[in-house]
């Protein structure tokens, strides 16, 4: 999951982009990059780091230019110490093409054997979106076959690319000299919109709130399988590029991944959360009577709709029990328990005297692998509660996800192979209260009647492209982003108790 964003303006976009990745920095804290266009040259500035360390005021007087995109990086595959898996990729030929990248190919390793036997194209790292760029390249190059590329030329290759390539994929790229093309896989599985400003410009994003937040004003999701091309003098053409389509978006989106203040395929993020609020009420109601909960407090930040919306409906009071330290560095997934625990507890801290003598239920938007939710359960004990319920938005994490969310091997899923009566007693809980998968569907998708459905794998493990095996399971595993040396970071954003989504 990444972050992306591409802009075709009048004016120069150095900055605007670089707003619009501060809007999108939920969805990637290892690396950041922006490139731009100046005649015809592209000028690029990537590293490893947030948004507002790796560019410098002389980073940003070197990126020159009317259009542009950039990317934040949250690495699922591939080496996450290298700079160079950082993306904006480049390639020269045809015509010189700069891309980004949300999602994952799930047949990556079949297509790089394909582009260096029979393309006879090199990738020089071990990131599928270098894969994706070079099937672009290669069958643009096929399209135009020396001619002037023009937006039927640009549909055709994209068409192709669908035909190739399998897996999720929303895509930014800009090709020297001739414009911004946008596409997202036939199922659309990771968002991507478009919208426009007052002066004509453009500007694609992961979210709608990168576009509100810069001045521009939201007009639609780019569709599964569709294309967008805007010429460098703001011409815009559209047009469906796959076979088969069907929305069927990534429902941890809703769940915890994107901004609440977003809107992604026509749902609100927010009324998502306060849906599935409403549904897990019924869950608590039928397994912990009311009068034995004193006070629901949320654990920050992305469940706090959800527990807003629980708590009115038990008709008990709703506090903030937890305090997030901002100043503190995530909370990573760390080598030693001890060294995890008290990252945690850096992370968050308790408010005692909302605690102290009751029985309190903490709401929480999904528990992946239970070691955060059972040092936020101690805490709450330690702050004096005489009993502790734990109710998840989600419903239980049980299989990996290979669409690009760093979901774990099964093995570490805390629900892999475990009754909900054992995830309660590892958590330590005096009640674990799961959502129920139908029932979050039907939360989620009751916003928007044009959905078809949703990936929900990692939950009940169907892959929405149907082509997922154990096999392919397996060796997307071993390109996963492991932990690296003891007491460095892991760029996992499933490791926080809760990233931050403000």
């Amino acid at each position: 999951m990444c972050g992306i964003v591409g802009v075709v303006s009048n004016a120069p976009v150095n900055q605007l982009i670089y707003d619009a990745l501060l809007l999108l920095q939920h969805r990637g804290q290892d690396a950041a990059g922006i490139v731009t266009q100046h005649e015809r040259k592209f000028f690029m500035h990537k590293a490893k780091g947030m948004v507002r360390d790796v560019f410098r005021t002389r980073n940003m007087r070197a990126l020159p230019g009317n259009s542009g995109l950039g990317q934040v990086r949250y690495p699922t595959a591939g080496n996450a110490a290298s700079e160079e898996e950082a993306q904006p990729f480049y390639v020269n030929a045809p015509f010189g093409i700069v891309m980004v990248h949300n999602g994952n190919l799930t047949n990556a390793h079949a297509q790089k054997a394909e582009l260096f036997n029979t393309d006879h194209r090199h990738t020089n790292t071990d990131s599928d979106s270098e894969v994706l760029l070079n099937v672009l390249a290669h069958e643009l190059e096929k399209a135009t076959r020396g001619t002037r590329l023009s937006a039927a030329e640009v549909f055709t290759a994209v068409a192709g690319v669908h035909r190739r390539v399998r897996g999720s994929y929303a895509v930014i790229a800009h090709i020297a000299g001739h414009g911004l093309l946008a596409f997202r896989d036939p199922y659309g599985i990771r968002p991507l919109c478009i919208g426009r400003s007052s002066d004509g410009s453009f500007m694609v994003a992961s979210e709608s709130v990168a576009l509100e937040g810069t001045g521009y004003v939201f007009e639609r999701d780019v569709a599964p399988g569709e294309a967008v091309f805007v010429t460098l003098d703001g011409s815009l053409h559209s047009q469906k590029s796959a076979g088969h389509t069907q929305l069927s978006p990534c429902i941890f989106e809703f769940v915890y991944l994107a901004r609440p203040d977003s809107v992604l395929d026509g749902i609100s993020v927010y009324q998502a959360r306060l849906n599935l609020g409403q549904t897990l009420a019924k869950r608590v109601i039928s397994m912990v009577p009311p009068n034995e909960i004193d006070v629901v407090i949320p654990i920050p930040e992305s469940s706090r709709p959800s527990a807003t919306e629980l708590a009115h409906l038990l008709g008990k009071p709703y506090r903030e029990g937890f305090v997030k330290n901002r100043y503190v560095g995530r909370t990573f997934i760390m080598p030693g328990q001890s060294v995890r625990a008290r990252s945690v507890r850096q992370k968050l801290n308790a408010i005692s005297s909302e605690f102290e003598g009751r029985n309190v239920l903490l709401v929480d938007d999904s528990i992946v692998r239970g070691t955060t939710s059972r040092e936020i359960v101690q805490m709450a004990r330690e702050a004096g509660a005489l009993k502790v319920y734990l109710a998840s938005a989600a419903p239980p994490v049980r299989f990996p996800n290979v669409y690009g969310i760093d979901m774990p091997t099964k093995e570490e899923l805390v629900a892999h192979g475990r009754t909900q009566e054992e995830v309660r007693q590892l958590i330590g809980a005096d009640a674990l209260i799961y959502q129920d998968v139908e029932a979050m569907k039907s939360a989620v998708g009751s916003l928007n009647s044009n959905i078809a459905g949703f990936d929900s794998s990692c939950f009940d493990g169907i892959y929405v492209t149907g082509d997922i095996t154990d096999g392919d399971i397996a060796r997307l595993n071993e390109k996963r982003v492991t932990p690296q040396q003891e007491g460095e970071e892991d760029t996992s954003r499933l490791s926080l108790p809760n990233a931050t989504s403000a």
